[in-house]
């Protein structure tokens, strides 16, 4: 019995992928959401992945590791990823954007939304969006986005068609977290609250196209949304967005929403106190799902949790203006045994491209002046094939959970 729990405990740890990442501000500006702060400047962001031989990773769709990192330094490095990639590292600097997780199949990208005008209303702020122009050869300034191939053992047989019940659940790592950096943030303002990744899978091929006898690095690295021969398209999934600290609210934000806040009686009518926010409790995100005209009247604050308005809200987000996000909350990756939703589902025997982007959320409630005060995060995130932690069936025995380092910031020169 004794062994079979080492055994077992050994799976689970050699199932695990880590992830770490460091974010460092360069620069800040006192403004909030789409009025135009830029909160958090990309100076050193670090992946650490640890792995074994059922999943493999690679950044250039040829050299496939156990461990492989990607920062600032190397993210454009020909020896570190592959020739034309498209991976961007935020340009000046993140700015509040908004996504419902759709991927343009045109150009194999996630669709995001940033500010075109701002203007004040009785009841807070009214806004006006266009869509970031990340059609041409790079993404453009306020987010970082990087390729990461995931090669999936499992099975021997390939399927071609997309269907989830045929493929593997994966699920986040309940140690994933985002948090203000240890050397050079500053607690209490709240930036840690905004962030959003997203992992947007874009395609597939069979996993042979792997392998150290087969040159098959142009046909993974050249992986899009379109079907082929060889690729299976994804692009028609919504990506994930993982929300972290979905019930984490700091004085300042709330304080900022009972101030700018106002409930909303019509197209410009304005009168009473909108919905409480508390400390604790979550709040769903109403996000930009459409580009937004002065036109359309929207306010940050509509939502029926916040202003009461939901005129503008949609229960589609092919045709909306605004759309409340149903994210994968930290709260949801800490629920117990049976109850532990997946996260993404990988396919036997395949090779995954999968498109990451970090962001700072400019629709969720805590997105205010001061939380960039706070500089300096540090985001980590994990993957797991094992649904049951040890604490879901009373295992005492040695832990499985990974050791992980977070690559220190450093000063901006």
């Amino acid at each position: 019995m004794k062994e079979n729990l080492k055994r077992h405990t050994k799976r689970i740890r050699n199932l695990v992928i880590t992830l770490v990442l460091t974010a460092l501000i360069l620069s800040v500006s006192t403004y909030a959401w789409f009025i135009g702060m830029r909160t958090v400047t990309v100076n050193e962001f670090s992946v650490e992945i640890a792995t074994t031989k059922e999943l493999e990773l690679s950044l250039d769709g040829k050299k496939w590791s156990d461990n492989v990192s990607i920062n600032k330094d190397n993210f454009d490095d020909d020896n570190v990823v592959y020739a034309d990639h498209t991976n961007w590292w935020a340009g000046e600097g993140l700015i509040p954007m908004s996504s419902v997780g759709q991927i343009d199949s045109n150009i194999s990208r996630l669709i995001l939304y940033e500010k075109s005008s701002l203007t004040q209303s009785a009841g807070g702020y009214r806004i006006m969006t266009s869509r970031a122009e990340n059609d041409g050869a790079d993404e453009v300034d306020g987010y970082v986005a990087f390729d990461l191939f995931i090669r999936n053992h499992s099975g021997s047989d390939y399927i071609v068609g997309l269907d989830e019940d045929n493929e593997e659940a994966i699920y986040l790592s309940v140690d994933s977290a985002v948090t203000v950096s240890d050397t050079n943030g500053v607690p209490g303002t709240g930036i840690e609250n905004s962030v959003r990744v997203a992992f947007a899978q874009i395609g597939r091929v069979k996993g042979t196209f792997a392998d150290e006898d087969q040159d098959g690095q142009g046909v993974i690295t050249n992986i899009s949304c379109a079907n082929d021969t060889n690729v299976t398209g994804i692009c028609t999934r919504t990506a994930q967005i993982w929300e972290p600290n979905d019930v984490d609210h700091v004085p300042g934000a709330i304080s900022w929403y009972n101030t700018a806040c106002r409930k909303r009686t019509g197209a410009t009518t304005f009168e009473g106190a909108c919905g409480d926010i508390q400390d604790g409790a979550y709040y769903p995100t109403y996000a930009v799902a459409n580009e937004i005209e002065a036109s359309d009247a929207v306010d940050v604050y509509d939502g029926e949790e916040y202003n009461g308005y939901s005129a503008t809200i949609s229960s589609d987000p092919e045709d909306g203006l605004l759309y409340k996000f149903p994210t994968f909350k930290d709260t949801d990756k800490l629920k117990k045994g049976m109850l532990r939703p997946v996260f993404m589902t990988l396919a036997p025997n395949s090779v995954t491209k999968v498109r990451v982007y970090v962001w700072i959320e400019g629709q969720d409630v805590d997105n205010y002046d001061f939380a960039a005060i706070g500089k300096a995060i540090s985001v980590k995130f994990g993957f797991t094939k094992q649904r049951f932690t040890e604490e879901d069936f009373g295992y005492t025995g040695p832990t499985s959970k990974p050791t992980t380092t977070t690559v220190p910031t450093t000063t901006a020169e």
